[in-house]
């Protein structure tokens, strides 16, 4: 405090405080739309109870439409399995078939009449949270967009690494902010919680995995290296051929899962360094045959 008179000025950089800015508010979103959906959840378990078997999401662009239209069965009443087929197909871009239509009747007649007294206040109900996810959707959509044009002045090459996208991209630059405050990845690993801290005293010690640091970012990283090591569902292959090598050779030498995750943790933590700092794109090392799992 005696030198405070000493001391620089603080200048923020304005472009990363505003997608700092605009990634907590895309962040407040997403978390109001869980809010919403499980309030959805709830009014559509009084007036459907096999709604899940409806469509694979509950808030989907085709079920929030059906929902909207049909709040409830009473709404279903005189509508005829070629309208209801007509209004899928068209809400859902032709995607949705007479058999959807069908299987969705098929549920209704089966979960049998649910009308209660004041259904029109349980249907304005169902609607209004539709609207509310509605316009989330479109308010998270109009986030992104902005965050899209603020990222490409950066020039910054991250979505080129897998598992990587605008979203984790602008969440790690409104944490790191501008990568030059940092002289080496070790620093920002220590800043991110990950770095091991060293405890003890008397020339005896042992080194523990760090619960300081920035959590935010720790979570962004940790959530990344999971990714790294998961094989899509589909054709059963690893997302990212490198990280998912080293990760099963460690876990064969006894590693466990927890401790290699910090590993990966770490190497990720000097890839987004370097490429930050360098503007570089990410280029997926080769790897051996004999190193194939």
């Amino acid at each position: 405090m005696n030198k405070l008179g000493q001391l620089p000025d603080a200048k923020p950089n304005d472009l990363f405080w505003s997608i700092q800015q605009l990634v907590t508010r895309r962040n407040a979103l997403v978390k109001a739309q869980g809010a919403l959906k499980n309030q959805l959840h709830i009014q559509l378990n009084h007036h459907y109870s096999s709604y899940k078997k409806f469509f694979s999401e509950v808030d989907g662009k085709t079920a929030l439409a059906f929902w909207e239209r049909y709040p409830s069965p009473s709404c279903l009443e005189g509508v005829s399995i070629k309208q209801l087929t007509t209004f899928l197909l068209d809400v859902s871009n032709n995607t949705c078939s007479v058999k959807k239509a069908n299987e969705i009747w098929k549920l209704v007649k089966e979960d049998g009449g649910t009308t209660k007294e004041h259904q029109e206040t349980r249907n304005f109900l169902v609607e209004s949270i539709v609207r509310h996810i509605l316009f989330g959707k479109q308010e998270i959509g109009m986030v992104e967009r902005e965050l899209k044009e603020l990222m490409s002045l950066l020039d910054f090459q991250l979505d080129s690494k897998p598992g990587i996208d605008l979203v984790t991209a602008s969440a790690l630059i409104a944490e790191i902010g501008d990568v030059r405050r940092f002289t080496n990845a070790n620093k920002l690993a220590r800043f991110a919680g990950i770095a091991p801290v060293y405890f003890g005293s008397g020339g005896k010690g042992k080194e523990q995995k760090s619960k300081q640091g920035n959590r935010a970012l720790h979570a962004i990283f940790y959530n990344l290296a999971v990714q790294q090591v998961q094989v899509a569902k589909g054709s059963k292959l690893p997302r990212n051929p490198v990280f998912y090598v080293y990760y099963q050779r460690k876990l064969k030498e006894g590693k466990t899962k927890g401790q290699e995750l910090v590993c990966i943790m770490r190497r990720l933590v000097n890839i987004v360094y370097r490429m930050m700092k360098h503007k570089t794109v990410y280029k997926l090392p080769e790897i051996k045959e004999n190193e194939i799992v």
